[in-house]
């Protein structure tokens, strides 16, 4: 069985992975919040998809927020409610 994530979102996915990793800790903590911001809003839409209420995703610091994006943007595909995902994704690349 095949991924979910359409291959420009696994691209643009990497991009930001990419771009975190080159990130001074200093730069990083200060875009902790975006990371986290856009996690748990693709875990609310997949609480929502599925008739659950939403639960906050548990902050794991910078070295594991990245782990909880992938995660998301997997199961966001699977669930159907990443229609926009490249271009958030994009979005917070460049915000990085």
């Amino acid at each position: 069985m095949g991924s979910p994530t359409p291959q420009e979102v696994s691209d643009e996915l990497r991009r930001v992975a990419e771009r975190w990793q080159q990130l001074p800790l200093g730069h990083a903590l200060s875009r902790l919040g975006l990371v986290r911001d856009l996690v748990q809003d693709l875990a609310d839409r997949v609480a929502s998809s599925r008739g659950r209420p939403p639960v906050p995703v548990p902050d794991l610091g910078p070295a594991v927020v990245l782990d909880q994006l992938a995660v998301m943007v997997w199961d966001a595909s699977a669930a159907g409610v990443g229609a926009d995902l490249q271009e958030r994704l994009a979005t917070l690349r460049r915000a990085l």
